[in-house]
């Protein structure tokens, strides 16, 4: 299958080609990947009957004059949390659970919300509809009062019922956008072909109904940041390193962004590298790609690509490039904080080479923006900076 535009010799991507025969080998020899893994979908069936089980559990309560009770996994403590390097964060068999209790001043709202909320999702799987999270926010706005609440309520949801969150007929808006060589066939048929222009595409709201993807990419490069990306496009990187794909999910990435990865991950098993501001921030959102978040946990086998490699920003390409000091950004007190909890993380103890870059960066109580390049060239990033990373294997 042949993309236009041409981008490098073929020379070029010899270490990529040796890292991404590495990363098969350890695909084939089981050490890559769950033998489970990959995105299963619960049919509408069984979410009709797991909601129906979780009624009967409350009329049965009533029916012996008990108080009706929610039992939802807690996933805001690191003690119900596990990691494995081949799946990463993910939920403890048995874990402890918190009580929602239709009797207490403190959670009857949320227990009438989680009521109301499962009586949505029944009746859009029922219907074999689907909505947004925007959408059932304003089917009663004042009930709920923000947005935030109706995606916790929706997670918890998710969670107790051991059902991703596709399945509740629950889709998200997305943010994130996508570029390069690439083309899928969206659910209702329309022809998605995108380019290594400077336009991107939205990423599908609907990453488990699009189909017959086609891309001869020889690497996926994830931006933190909606501003780099562009600035990337602008640059024409896309068609210099072609064949290539460049997403970003314009920082926290959404759900579908997450999604979106594994499924390219999953579907082409090419090299997958993040472009992140060297600061806990951007260390952060990388991990969350590439190990998963403790508030999603539960579906960690659906979301995490723990094949990631961290190709930049790196605190050491700071010291190594001679970037000025005073185009570095002091560590505030919030920024030490997150830094200290990362490198508490269980998965920070199988990256040895991750934790020394985070050590040199509380060494120097310092952090950089990518846009710290700028300073050796405005398209030092695009020109030089990337193509000798890429070319040369400067990933870890």
């Amino acid at each position: 299958m042949a993309f236009a535009p041409v981008g490098p010799e073929a020379s070029f991507f010899e270490v990529l080609d040796q890292h991404r025969a590495s990363l098969l080998a350890a695909l084939r020899t089981g050490g890559g990947e769950p033998a489970d893994g990959g995105t299963r979908l619960a049919s509408s069936s069984e979410v009709l009957a797991s909601i129906e089980s979780v009624i009967q559990d409350i009329i049965t309560s009533l029916a012996r004059n008990k108080a009706p009770v929610f039992t939802i996994d807690n996933r805001s403590s690191w003690e119900n949390i596990k990691f494995e390097d081949s799946v990463g964060l993910q939920m403890v068999p048995h874990c402890t659970r918190r009580k929602i209790k239709s009797d207490s001043p403190k959670s009857v709202k949320n227990f009438a919300l989680i009521l109301k909320i499962l009586s949505i999702i029944y009746k859009l799987v029922q219907s074999n509809t689907y909505a947004t999270k925007r959408d059932i926010y304003y089917t009663d706005s004042q009930l709920f009062g923000n947005q935030t609440v109706v995606d916790n309520i929706i997670n918890d949801i998710s969670c107790m019922l051991k059902v991703p969150r596709m399945s509740l007929h629950i889709s998200s808006t997305s943010k994130g956008l996508i570029a390069g060589n690439l083309r899928y066939i969206e659910e209702d048929g329309t022809k998605v072909h995108c380019t290594c222009g400077t336009t991107a595409v939205a990423v599908p709201s609907n990453i488990q109904g699009i189909r017959n993807i086609m891309t001869d990419a020889k690497f996926l490069l994830i931006v933190e940041k909606d501003a780099t990306f562009q600035r990337l496009l602008d640059d024409n990187f896309c068609n210099r390193m072609s064949p290539c794909i460049m997403v970003t999910g314009k920082g926290v990435p959404d759900l579908n962004t997450r999604l979106l990865v594994k499924k390219l991950w999953d579907t082409f098993h090419i090299p997958v590298f993040t472009l992140v501001d060297a600061d806990p921030h951007g260390i952060e959102i990388m991990c969350i790609y590439k190990y998963g978040s403790m508030a999603m946990s539960f579906e960690a086998h659906n979301l995490t690509v723990p094949a990631i490699r961290w190709l930049g920003l790196l605190p050491s390409d700071i010291k190594r490039l001679n970037i000025p000091r005073d185009t570095l950004i002091p560590l505030t007190k919030r920024d030490q904080m997150k830094l200290d909890s990362v490198l508490k993380r269980p998965y920070v103890t199988c990256q040895p080479f991750w934790r020394k870059e985070m050590e040199i960066m509380a060494d120097s109580k310092m952090k950089a923006e990518i846009q710290a390049l700028t300073f050796l060239s405005s398209d030092y990033l695009s020109r030089v900076y990337l193509p000798n990373k890429l070319k040369f294997g400067g990933w870890i």
